[in-house]
Parts: structure tokens; C-alpha cells; sequence
């Protein structure tokens, strides 16, 4: 079993996300969920709530925890003092790859941690967290989208 570091803002996490979590706990046996905080981005929930989240929606799942990052750590140190040296990253399409790649580059060159991609199934290609929030914005129902606890969040839960 190797325990491997799946980052984000996951603000809000949606089913896209938890098909890469649950695929990546199955893989490699350990996934820690690191919740991060960027202060150049305007978060609809808090970081304790993003956390509380995401807890609630790999509660069921064996080998998988979530915990905040610390807003002063590189991430790649971060992985580190996890006693890992691999990342997760999610992809749904040549933009998402474009973008994470140049920092998996760096992230290898400055500590040694490597970044190992995954392609989301085609049914979650459309998803962001972006979309998740404009939808709801709108009174749009993203149920179909996003875990229970997410729909609880935005006032959607059947």
C-alpha cells in the first residue's frame, strides 16, 4: 500500500473529483485528501467547511482521509512530510493537462515527488467546481453532480 496525496480547493467537491478519489484509493490503497486554501481565489465555502465536506463524502470509503493544508506550505513539501512522494491529479481534458503539467515538472525537480495523472470518466468531463457554483447561483439543481454532502451545503438535498 503507498500513500499517495490528492490536492485541491475543492470548492465544492463534485463527483468527478470523488470518481478520481475512489479510483485512486483502489489503486494505490492510501489516499490523504488535501484540502488546500489559495488566497488569490474567492472560495464560496470555508476551508473547514471544503474539509468537513469532502470527510463526510470518503466517510464510507476505506483508505481514504481528508485533512486541511496548511496555507504556508509548498506542496510538494507538503506530500513529503506526509512521507509520500506522489501526487494525484485529476484530468478531463488537454487544458487540465496543459496547466498541471508544467507543476508536476517543477514539483519532480524541486523535491523529488512525482505526480501521477488520471483521465475522469467521460461522464464528469463537463464538471468544475466553476460550473457547480454558477449553477447553483441560478437555482439550478445540481444533484446529479455533486455528493450529499455539497447538495446539503447548497440547501438541494432530497
Amino acid at each position: 500500500m503507498q500513500l499517495v496525496v490528492c490536492p485541491g480547493s475543492f470548492d465544492p467537491i463534485h463527483n468527478g473529483h470523488v470518481e478520481i478519489i475512489t479510483r485512486a484509493a483502489k489503486i494505490y490503497g492510501s489516499v490523504l485528501v488535501a484540502v488546500a486554501h489559495n488566497s488569490a481565489k474567492k472560495y464560496r465555502f470555508s476551508l473547514e467547511e471544503r474539509v468537513a465536506m469532502a470527510q463526510e463524502t470518503f466517510e464510507y470509503l476505506d483508505g481514504v482521509r481528508v485533512e486541511a493544508m496548511p496555507q504556508d506550505a509548498l506542496l510538494a513539501d507538503y506530500v513529503r512530510a506526509q512521507g509520500s512522494t506522489l501526487m494525484i491529479k485529476g484530468l478531463r481534458n488537454s487544458q487540465d493537462f496543459e496547466y498541471e503539467a508544467p507543476m508536476a515538472s517543477m514539483n519532480r525537480h524541486i523535491s523529488g515527488v512525482e505526480t501521477s495523472f488520471l483521465v475522469g470518466d467521460t461522464k464528469w468531463t463537463h464538471l468544475s467546481s466553476t460550473i457547480v457554483k454558477e449553477v447553483a447561483s441560478y437555482d439550478g439543481n445540481i444533484t446529479a453532480f455533486v455528493p450529499r454532502s455539497v447538495q446539503r451545503a447548497f440547501g438541494q438535498l432530497n
